[in-house]
């Protein structure tokens, strides 16, 4: 078993896979590092249109194309009350994809690092980094198996892909609060048997709730009668037992309610919960080593961004090392943190208006002009980096401008 590699990745999830693939394409030698064996459950199953473009570079795209339980997803529905409106993300400012898909995570995380495993890319499960030195000219990772076995392993440079394991994070003290309040989901998957013409499965929904604006539910249907199902908010507005607030708020919602007039919930799979999973850090790169997707930093689940995050600091990762192992100057915060940052910088606006009203205002107004729709949608397609769009390039100011001026056409 070889210990010496170009590029050591921690984490086979969609960013660890993708910046293998990647990296392996360009003739290093990469090996994997993955804690679990897979298949295993990884809760973020919406994907964003802009996801295409890194799993298309990365040679994945045609074999999740061809999973016939992936569903088509071609935009985003919100219900609140009597209000429905939606985004096409066919019809967007930003050039790029316009359709993607909705995934069991399981299934779509064993598909990527399979194909990447068939690229070259050696993958280690059960493989759990314990500790990383990146004192000398290359970084050593401590490695214990899960059959208690440990070895350490060298390499020119660690891309950090754990994900909520967060493992550089943790072990060089990188974390730091996130400037988002503490949140709860619970969810499960439901059979859900809707016949309801109201309801557009090739869209998420993601429904408000009528009293509480800052609950929220999410409606993530898959191709085979099962839909991801959840509820987020407070910790305070939603203690108690997952099974319990999960229906509640779920029922308390008009579309929901009567689209899922016939849902089966007993089924599999479980009821779960998961809370505090906004995340920041200190720096996103240091010697030896960058931070990917949520390893680095997570928002909120609210537009699906986690994975497009993900695969967009892959792919800017993988271009920039590719660079530095050729021996060309490389700088990790103007050519990796700072485009990234633009990204995630402009969804966290999105995320702070939602929970403060603006979005939401915007969202649900009635005669949403075309032009701006199509801005917003592409931010929702996940084209978060495109600065051509104002939306992205003055997000702050343009948010709460067209919050305004929303809520005076609708006091009139």
């Amino acid at each position: 078993m070889s210990t010496q590699f170009d590029v050591a990745v921690i984490g086979a999830g969609p960013a660890g896979s993708v910046a293998s693939a990647l990296l392996r394409k360009k003739g290093y030698q990469v090996c994997v590092l993955e804690k679990q064996h897979f298949p295993r459950f990884v809760i973020g199953e919406s994907l964003l249109p802009h996801c295409m473009e890194m799993l298309e570079e990365a040679g994945f795209a045609d074999a999740v194309r061809a999973e016939p339980g992936f569903q088509l997803k071609n935009g985003a529905a919100f219900s609140w009350g009597n209000r429905y409106t939606e985004f096409d993300f066919t019809d967007k400012f930003s050039d790029g994809p316009g359709t993607t898909y909705q995934v069991r995570r399981a299934v779509f995380d064993k598909i990527l690092i399979g194909e990447a495993a068939k690229q070259g890319v050696e993958v280690r499960f059960g493989h759990g980094v314990t500790a990383f030195d990146n004192s000398g000219d290359f970084a050593r990772l401590s490695v214990e198996t899960d059959t208690g076995e440990s070895y350490e392993l060298t390499a020119k440079f660690v891309l950090d892909a754990s994900g909520y394991g967060r493992v550089l994070p943790r072990l060089l003290d990188l974390e730091t609060p996130s400037h988002l309040p503490p949140r709860q989901a619970h969810f499960t998957h439901i059979d859900d048997n809707i016949t309801n013409p109201k309801f557009d499965r090739n869209k998420i929904l993601i429904t408000t709730h009528p009293q509480h604006r800052d609950v929220w539910i999410w409606l993530i249907p898959f191709g085979d009668n099962r839909c991801s199902i959840g509820v987020v908010g407070t910790p305070d507005k939603l203690a108690g037992e997952s099974e319990t607030v999960l229906k509640k708020f779920v029922y308390e919602c008009p579309m929901l309610n009567e689209i899922l007039d016939k849902a089966v919930w007993e089924n599999d799979f479980p009821f779960r919960s998961i809370q505090g999973y906004s995340a920041n850090v200190k720096s996103l790169h240091g010697r030896h080593f960058a931070l990917l997707g949520n390893a680095a930093e997570f928002l909120d689940p609210v537009f699906s961004s986690g994975v497009t995050i993900a695969l967009h600091s892959a792919k800017l990762a993988a271009d920039l090392l590719a660079k530095q192992l050729k021996g060309e100057a490389a700088d990790w915060q103007t050519e990796f943190a700072e485009p990234l940052m633009i990204g995630v910088d402009a969804f966290r606006t999105y995320v702070d208006g939602w929970y403060d009203f603006r979005f939401q205002n915007v969202v649900y107004a009635p005669d949403r002009s075309p032009e701006i729709s199509r801005m917003l949608s592409s931010i929702l397609a996940g084209y978060a980096w495109d600065t051509e769009n104002p939306f992205v390039a003055k997000s702050e100011q343009r948010l709460t401008a067209l919050s305004e001026w929303v809520g005076q056409l609708e006091s009139k």
